[in-house]
């Protein structure tokens, strides 16, 4: 947008003010001329002749300038972020929805009483709410005008209010004033018809910081405002505002700016700076700026501010927010993926020395790792100008290499470890750490790779135990001895088989099904009986036959029987728990400790014969572990204390 200063603001109205006569405006700069001659302190200095020092682009301050001269000049200057702030719905980027919305509100004569702006910061909360002010009391520049979404920014109401000091528009800090006797406040202004607007507008910034108190005193004058006030409220935590003031409002939900379009804001914005910053460099600033424009004007600023005038490039850029050169993440991944340490370590070794934050660092492979997965995902993404043009050529290339569970892995472990190199008080030896643990689960098969290995391994029968003779299967003329099928000894193998595949079903099989026959036999092939719970599936017989069936290449028979059967196999292990947690609490020692140190108490009670389920097959009770025998040693002298 354009330039707006605040200082253009017009004069005031000749003619009486509210109180009588106006006097005469003073005379801005009828000061008297400095007497020649000797001052105080001697005589002048005469001028002297000094060469000028730059002071940027546009004009030059010489080392004899006076101080006055100077001090205004720098009082003078204002930051990006305030220079070009948005002065009407033109000016807004990336709120199109709200912008349109409220365009056709003015347009229909449909406006709210009240409204809720939230989003994150600098995405143009307050600014927005000064706009719609504007809009609500806009009287034209021939002074006729009505409200309208184009504010003409000329008349006296709009000039006053750019210049943040119309009476009738009365901003509010709520992180300041926060109790009960400030809502009054506005509740007593909100009885008086505005001085000289036709909106009394009250702006209530970060209004989640009311108190519940001063909530509820505004709910009655919110909900039945007079018809000469609006509200507006910002927040950047619109779950703290009660529901009660969300029902009162229209809720606008300001989304981040996108990086693209916050680029393509900044070089307009440099353009009529007539600074040269490179394209690189804006959408490195855009990408830091994470979606809110204040924040990447500020950063803007900085940079030109570093380069003293110069042209900023991406180099600059880097230097000043701690970023790693792009290249350089998408290296660092590939030595990471290939399971280099030594490359991983060398590539971050020159980061550090260029500057570079190691934190950052992960927080870019951490952010590289999702636009992969977005890539492995979406394919289609690779041919659009969403993404720069390394993710979209370089990234293809790496997301075709690596799978979703890799993926998945490393996104899990950069995780943690950013919040890890938070914490250390070293953070090169933290990042570091976490890249090397990379390196060497990179060659690891994922989850399901080593699980489906886990079962292949169980599932072979051991030498030395007789199995079921492998099955030939007849392909023509050939014959071929396939591998033999999983051995399932007992039920319990059985629901162990299910949960590496069906972990639903193993739920059932686990809480809800009560064995009553189980009949393996010698070819693979089975029988079983079960009486399940109400709350177990009707389908639940034939989905366990057609699994074990699948997995055995033979076939297995499973009905439903009315005899009681055997307790769950959550109740067995339930109840082994409890009898080795009965066991342990009746040992000598167990009972010396506990009267030694008053409150302690006994945790879980292991045992590392017992199965998944809590259940041990060599005993005969499983909570039989004879801790009962003073003269058993209670473990044994090369055991953890994990262990005990």
């Amino acid at each position: 947008g354009t330039p707006v200063d605040e200082d253009d603001a017009p004069p005031p109205p000749d003619g009486p003010g509210l109180f009588g006569d106006a006097p005469p405006p003073p005379a801005k700069y009828d000061m008297p001329p400095l007497p020649d001659g000797p001052g105080l302190f001697g005589d002048a200095p005469a001028p002297t002749a000094v060469q000028p020092v730059s002071q940027g682009a546009n004009e030059t301050l010489s080392v004899g300038t006076p101080a006055a001269t100077v001090t205004a000049r720098a009082v003078a200057y204002r930051v990006l972020a305030r220079k070009y702030r948005p002065t009407d719905f033109r000016d807004l980027i990336g709120q199109d929805v709200m912008v349109r919305t409220l365009r056709h509100a003015f347009a229909l004569d449909r406006i709210a009483h009240a409204w809720m702006l939230t989003g994150v910061r600098g995405v143009g909360k307050t600014t927005t709410a000064r706009i719609i002010a504007r809009a609500l009391n806009c009287v034209g520049p021939d002074g006729t005008g009505g409200p309208t979404a184009d504010p003409c920014g000329v008349c006296p109401n709009c000039t006053a209010i750019l210049a943040d000091r119309h009476p009738d528009v009365i901003e509010m800090d709520a992180a300041s004033r926060t109790g009960v006797d400030d809502m009054r406040e506005v509740i007593d202004a909100a009885r008086y018809r505005p001085l000289q607007a036709r909106t009394k507008v009250f702006i209530i910034d970060e209004v989640h910081m009311l108190s519940r108190n001063a909530f509820n005193a505004l709910l009655k004058t919110l909900e039945e405002p007079p018809p000469h006030v609006k509200f507006i409220f910002a927040t950047t935590e619109i779950r703290k505002v009660p529901v009660t003031v969300l029902s009162r409002c229209q809720r606008f939900d300001l989304r981040r700016v996108s990086v693209a379009e916050l680029a393509a804001k900044f070089a307009a914005i440099t353009a009529l700076e007539h600074v040269d910053v490179a394209p690189e460099a804006l959408d490195l600033i855009a990408r830091a700026a994470d979606g809110s424009v204040r924040d990447g004007l500020s950063l803007l600023d900085q940079a030109i501010a570093q380069r003293g005038g110069d042209a900023v490039d991406a180099a600059a850029v880097q230097d000043m927010l701690g970023l790693a050169d792009r290249s350089t993440v998408f290296d660092l991944m590939d030595a990471v993926m290939a399971g280099q340490p030594a490359a991983a370590l060398a590539i971050t070794a020159q980061a550090h020395e260029r500057g570079a934050d190691l934190g950052l660092l992960l927080g870019d492979l951490l952010e590289l790792t999702h636009t992969l997965t977005r890539l492995r995902a979406v394919p289609d993404l690779a041919d659009s100008t969403a993404l720069p043009e390394m993710e979209r050529v370089r990234g293809a290339a790496l997301a075709a290499r690596l799978d979703v569970p890799t993926l998945s892995r490393t996104w899990q472990m950069l995780l943690k470890g950013g919040a890890e190199v938070e914490m250390a008080a070293d953070r090169r030896a933290a990042a570091e750490m976490v890249l090397i643990r990379l390196c060497y689960v990179a060659d690891l098969p994922p989850p399901g790779e080593l699980l489906r290995r886990l079962q292949d391994t169980t599932a072979r029968p051991a030498a030395s135990s007789p199995g079921p003779a492998p099955r030939a299967v007849v392909n023509g003329p050939a014959i071929a001895t396939a591998a033999p099928g999983p051995r399932l000894d007992t039920f319990r193998d059985v629901a162990m088989l299910a949960a590496a595949s069906e972990p639903l079903l193993h739920g059932h099989l686990l809480h809800a099904v009560h064995l009553v026959r189980f009949d393996p036999h010698p070819d693979g092939s089975g029988h079983i009986e079960l009486r399940p719970e109400p709350s177990a599936p009707r389908e639940l017989s034939a989905r366990l036959a057609a699994l074990l069936t699948h997995a055995t290449g033979a076939r297995w028979t499973v009905a439903v029987s009315r005899a009681e059967g055997e307790p769950t196999l959550a109740e067995q292990g339930a109840a082994a728990h409890a009898a080795r947690h009965s066991a342990a609490t009746l040992h000598p020692l167990v009972q010396a400790i506990l009267d030694a140190f008053p409150g302690a108490t006994i945790g879980a009670v292991n045992d590392s014969r017992a199965d998944a389920y809590g259940l041990v097959d060599t005993l005969a009770n499983p909570g039989d572990l004879n801790l009962g025998e003073p003269e058993r040693e209670f473990a044994p002298p090369e055991a953890d204390e994990d262990d005990v």
